[in-house]
């Protein structure tokens, strides 16, 4: 998808927002995972890394937590000041230990969905909401 009208619509916007934490909401919408409580509707990344905070679900980049499918990945972009607070937001498809990379999928990933990829190190990964399946 690009330009996100399908997710920002469903969250109930008029016209275009920066749609990556809508795309996540809509994901998990769509699993039954938000009227279960799984993973919170959210728009904001702010709100997103709180809901998890407030439920002692979130670890931290520096944490010795390894990230695991199905994991909410929160970034804090260099570009943005790196203050850390959440940038961008998306879904931890999978991780490879052996070359210590996460592969994710984002909404608004240059206005688009996409399958990324990020080192274990990358100081732009804020951190982790680790939903309780």
């Amino acid at each position: 998808n690009v330009g996100g009208e399908p997710y920002w619509k469903w969250y109930g916007f008029e016209e275009r927002v920066e749609w990556c934490a809508c795309f996540v909401s809509w994901c998990a919408n769509e699993c039954g995972f938000i009227d279960r409580g799984i993973i919170p509707k959210f728009s904001g990344c702010i709100d997103g890394v709180e809901w998890f905070q407030k439920r002692e679900q979130w670890h931290d980049r520096s944490d010795t937590y390894f990230p695991m499918t199905g994991d909410i990945i929160f970034f804090d972009w260099k570009h943005d000041g790196q203050d850390g607070k959440p940038d961008h937001v998306g879904i931890v498809e999978r991780i490879d230990l052996d070359t210590r990379t996460i592969y994710t999928i984002e909404g608004n990933s240059g206005d688009s969905c996409k399958e990324k990829t990020y080192s274990f190190d990358d100081t732009e990964v804020l951190g982790f909401g680790n939903p309780k399946y």
